[in-house]
């Protein structure tokens, strides 16, 4: 149900699909383009994203959206959530059944903090977004609890974010 990915960080770019089944370029940020995108973060956004934080739950800008879009990796842009999938969970963060394209969100297993969890990346520029949970909702059963700071929110009939300028642009109402 979802991807996960059992290799190490020093996974090489090679080793991943250049587009998903969705149609998007999913190649890893050059070294330039990476330092360009951290650059426009905010140092929360940068504690989550690049050092795998946690945002404190009840308290993100995305809780408790509920329009009609999608949700996109806030560092490169890629679609990774739709609205309709969007669910209360009752757990503090956005949740959702399950990813636009199973390409798009990368599945590592997180041993921090004497667990084992199911941490979930952009599959394209790598950032940390959150943890998979096996409790969610029919159909999935999925809870992919995702910090807001990780997302930003695109209206439906808006143009997605661009920020590496590979014309995945597209409308957000994406089939």
């Amino acid at each position: 149900m979802f991807r996960r990915d059992a290799s190490s960080d020093s996974e090489e770019a090679g080793d991943r699909p250049t587009r998903s089944p969705s149609g998007f370029d999913l190649t890893p940020p050059a070294p330039d383009e990476r330092e360009r995108l951290e650059a426009d973060l905010s140092p929360e956004e940068k504690r989550v994203l690049l050092q795998h934080g946690t945002e404190a739950p009840f308290c993100g800008g995305l809780l408790n959206n509920k329009q009609p879009g999608v949700y996109c990796c806030r560092e490169c842009g890629l679609p990774l959530f739709r609205a309709a999938t969007k669910f209360e969970s009752g757990t503090g963060w956005p949740s959702f059944t399950a990813p636009i394209d199973e390409t798009h969100v990368r599945a590592v297993t997180d041993r921090s903090y004497g667990m084992v969890r199911t941490e979930t990346r952009c599959a394209r520029c790598d950032s940390h977004q959150g943890h998979v949970f096996p409790d969610g909702p029919a159909p999935t059963r999925l809870r992919y609890c995702i910090n807001s700071v990780s997302l930003s929110f695109v209206a439906d009939g808006q143009p997605l974010p661009d920020p590496l300028g590979r014309g995945d642009s597209l409308s957000s109402e994406l089939g």
